[in-house]
């Protein structure tokens, strides 16, 4: 896998082994860690197994390899994975053998659904009563998944400013809608969290809708950012009528009373 195939794997379940792939300078030793990953592949390949094999210079594909929780800096041996079509990642976690069993048992349990997908994610707050609830990956289901909530939901990064300027709306629209059952306003640190399927963030902020009882096709959020905003479209797209706290205004006193 190269940078420039990379797009064509996209969508496939697929295992990638991380090495120093370097056919230029290294052909011998490269495929003498490829030969080992497609004899195996072969075995499970000729049961009629479906799954995509590639093998991936570790330093090109470094981000790839921490986003699965791996140090590749050092050592020979290959770091091998499985992301999924739809995104799980599973890791092996026993070190690669010259003899290819420990690759062999990997897939062996992974085609069995006995391996446990990597999620990369914050701890659960253990405290989360403010307006904004904080979503991260070990909670994300548990909260935006309800099918009986319509879910707002802010995909930010520590560091973007227009997130920044984006939380006192965020926190002010969570405010607004205290009082209402039906509705959840949530954000997730999306670089400290794998964000799951269907959701897609490439740039910061990313705003969804995750209406209640249809929860495999949220909304990407393109409309305006402030608070009035975000209550207007909320008060067409929500499943139930929109409960809005309305700031109250003194009463004005009486002229008897003046």
């Amino acid at each position: 896998m190269t940078d420039d195939n990379k797009d064509q794997l996209k969508g496939k379940d697929l295992l990638v082994a991380y090495y120093d792939v370097d056919y230029e300078k290294n052909p011998k030793g490269s495929n003498y860690w490829r030969n080992r990953v497609m004899k195996v592949a072969k075995g499970f390949l000729d049961q009629g197994k479906e799954l995509a094999f590639a093998v991936a210079n570790k330093n090109t594909f470094s981000h790839d390899i921490s986003e699965m929780g791996v140090d590749a800096s050092t050592g020979e041996l290959p770091v091998v994975g499985i992301r999924s079509a739809k995104g799980d990642k599973y890791v092996m976690q026993e070190e690669f053998s010259r003899d290819g069993k420990a690759l062999e048992r990997f897939l062996q349990d992974y085609f069995d659904g006995n391996l446990k997908r990597y999620l990369k994610s914050e701890p659960i707050p253990e405290s989360n009563d403010g307006p904004v609830k904080v979503l991260v990956a070990e909670n994300f289901e548990k909260i935006v998944n309800d099918e009986g909530k319509d879910v707002l939901i802010e995909f930010y990064a520590p560091w973007c400013g227009h997130c920044k300027s984006l939380e006192p709306k965020f926190k002010e629209l969570g405010e607004k809608l205290a009082n209402d059952p039906n509705v959840v306003i949530a954000k997730m640190d999306a670089t400290a969290n794998d964000v799951p399927s269907p959701y897609e963030v490439r740039g910061f902020p990313t705003l969804y809708f995750s209406p209640a009882g249809n929860k495999q096709s949220p909304k990407k959020y393109e409309g305006g950012r402030e608070v009035s905003d975000f209550i207007s479209y909320l008060k067409k797209e929500a499943t139930n009528p929109l409960v809005v706290q309305e700031e109250q205004t003194p009463k004005k006193k009486k002229k008897s009373e003046l």
